[in-house]
């Protein structure tokens, strides 16, 4: 029998991330950005695709896009049924117009086949088109409740301003980031915890000038410490 694989984190630092959790927690609920896809009558549906539209885009050019988008595409059939020349003039405003209609498309045509379910077993689930590491995960988190996190570069950044750096260049392979991201999510309010994380790298730990004056955790924070 292998041996089980050493845990990436030590005790200290779980413990330091359960108190960002919970101070996380507390700032979103007065600064919290309102977006339309946190509201409570957004469909798993709506929130599946946001997250595609998210990646390398600001929250507030997808905020603009919403009404429209969802006024015209309201499940995943008629994603589906769209022509590519339709979903690129959607995307037009948003940016890479061609590779998010392709992606989308694919990805609805897929959830249309199986009732707008995903498989919850994620080796399945990586087989899906379009369904990388961060979508894998939003499904998960959406629509079959599992605590994963949303981690791209701005909830990186955040974990490893107040903890320490990763190693890998990539953030999808580095095993401390990616225990350190699942441990900060851990619990029964995992959405809130990654919209809060992400509104934090936003709003206070940005990537050019972070408004350290103002950060509620400065006084435990690493980076802020070293400098």
């Amino acid at each position: 029998m292998p041996l089980p694989e050493p845990d990436p984190l030590t005790r200290g630092e779980k413990a330091k991330i359960t108190r960002f959790r919970k101070d996380l927690l507390t700032w979103f609920a007065d600064k919290g950005r309102n977006l339309p896809w946190r509201r409570p009558c957004a469909s798993d549906f709506e929130r599946i695709c946001v997250e595609v539209l998210l990646q390398r885009t600001r929250a507030e050019t997808v905020a603009r896009a919403y009404p429209v988008f969802f006024g015209r595409f309201t499940g995943w059939p008629d994603l589906a049924a769209a022509s590519i020349e339709e979903l690129e003039e959607h995307f037009k405003p948003i940016g890479l117009w061609n590779r998010r209609a392709r992606s989308m498309r694919a990805l609805a045509e897929y959830a249309a086949a199986r009732g707008g379910q995903f498989p919850s077993d994620p080796v399945e689930l990586a087989k899906a088109p379009a369904v990388g590491q961060y979508v894998q995960n939003a499904i998960l988190l959406f629509q079959h409740g599992e605590a994963r996190p949303l981690l791209d570069v701005n909830m990186a950044r955040v974990i490893e301003r107040f903890v320490r750096p990763r190693r890998l260049a990539d953030i999808r392979h580095d095993p401390w980031l990616q225990a350190a991201a699942h441990w900060l999510v851990k619990g029964e309010q995992a959405r809130e915890v990654n919209w809060a994380a992400l509104d934090f790298g936003s709003v206070v730990c940005s990537a050019r000038a972070p408004a350290c004056a103002s950060c509620p955790v400065s006084t435990r924070c690493q980076s802020k410490s070293l400098n």
